[in-house]
């Protein structure tokens, strides 16, 4: 799979990995669970140590402001992307490396998205959900082919991956697992999958999306 979007001036540099940049889908609540909160926290630590710069949406609060929080802590750079009502609602991570101020949501998905070299899902509610599916239609439409993970904390996605499986059954959809999107147990074997990936990057069509 090649992984796009590393930015202008890095062709040819194939003995550098290919993901530099990762954006992370993730709750702006922490859940019930505390084994969500824990992966928020050990992916934000591991991404620094990795030296992946960590994109996401810019909150302060529920997992994604643990996630940012971790990666801050240990040194990671975090860009952060947040629509100017949210920020003006004082829900912005006023201390990541940098904070992007957008117009709009579908503007913070699509620099998200240009920003990152890859994607991955941590548990999360309806807006994660609407991420999660734009990032992979435009995926399936050829919009882009940045490898994308759902990270299946303690089993949090299983009704997910069922009803992709029900899809796939009536018709409706390729196999979206692993052809659009791949599955990763544990956020240890995200970081393994992450620093897997050799490949030239490119830039994501954002003249189609």
């Amino acid at each position: 799979m090649t992984a796009l979007g590393a930015g202008p001036g890095t062709l040819g540099m194939r003995n550098m990995p290919s993901i530099r940049r990762l954006c992370v889908y993730c709750g702006s609540s922490l859940g019930v669970a505390p084994q969500h909160r824990a992966a928020a926290a050990e992916l934000g630590e591991r991404l620094a140590t990795a030296g992946i710069g960590l994109v996401f949406g810019g909150g302060r609060v529920g997992l994604m402001g643990v996630l940012a929080d971790a990666a801050l802590a240990a040194g990671g750079h975090v860009t952060g992307i947040i629509p100017a009502g949210l920020r003006d609602a004082e829900l912005a991570h006023r201390g990541v490396s940098e904070l992007v101020v957008v117009a709009n949501m579908h503007e913070r998905k699509r620099q998200m998205a240009e920003r990152a070299d890859a994607f991955a899902v941590l548990p999360g509610g309806i807006g994660t959900l609407d991420e999660t599916f734009e990032i992979m239609t435009w995926h399936q439409l050829g919009l882009h082919s940045k490898p994308v993970w759902i990270v299946d904390i303690g089993g949090y996605w299983q009704p997910l991956l069922k009803i992709f499986d029900h899809l796939t059954a009536e018709g409706f959809a390729v196999a979206l697992v692993p052809q659009i999107a791949r599955l990763a147990p544990s956020v240890a074997a995200l970081i393994e999958a992450l620093q897997a990936v050799q490949s030239a990057p490119a830039g994501l069509r954002t003249d189609l999306v």
